[in-house]
């Protein structure tokens, strides 16, 4: 099952320290990360930095689709008043109360690293930032959650390279 990991970080710099952590462990094939995106909020500015890191080897799972509309949804629709259950991303396992947490973990002066990955990396992720103050946030997606994630954004690339997630 695939398993969207967030960690939050109380500082701007946070989870780009915590991406270079893990790959530096994907390099040494300690452990598979599928896809990442990093949100980087400087105290000083009106909206986040966002970008999808993908992975230590140059691949990313999911079109940077998915990670703009997630963000969109989390940043900019609030912003415009969208009521609640708009977002239509529960079907691939980002509920409304999903999305309100990180509209509220997430603020200037934070970060927050967002992974997509098997669920058994969570624990290896989990060692490897011990070190650095985090919060976490995990969902879970079932198989039909996992199979429409993919079918609506996978790359086509990782797909036909991998045979991850058909």
């Amino acid at each position: 099952m695939t398993t969207v990991s967030i960690w939050t970080f109380d500082t701007p710099a946070g989870a780009e320290v915590a991406l270079r952590t893990l790959e530096r462990l994907q390099n040494r094939r300690r452990l598979v990360i599928d896809d990442a995106a990093v949100v980087v909020w400087p105290a000083d500015v009106r909206r986040p930095r966002t970008y999808q890191a993908g992975t230590a080897m140059g691949t990313a799972a999911l079109s940077g689709a998915f990670w703009g509309l997630l963000f969109g949804l989390v940043f900019l629709l609030p912003l415009a008043g969208t009521p609640d259950g708009a977002t239509g991303l529960a079907r691939v396992g980002l509920s409304d109360e999903l999305l309100a947490q990180l509209r509220d973990r997430i603020a200037a002066g934070t970060s927050a690293l967002f992974l997509l990955s098997g669920g058994a990396v969570l624990d290896d992720v989990r060692e490897a930032l011990a070190g650095l103050h985090t919060d976490l946030l995990v969902t879970t997606l079932d198989h039909t959650q996992d199979k429409a994630l993919y079918s609506a954004f996978a790359t086509d690339d990782i797909t036909e390279t991998t045979g991850a997630h058909r």
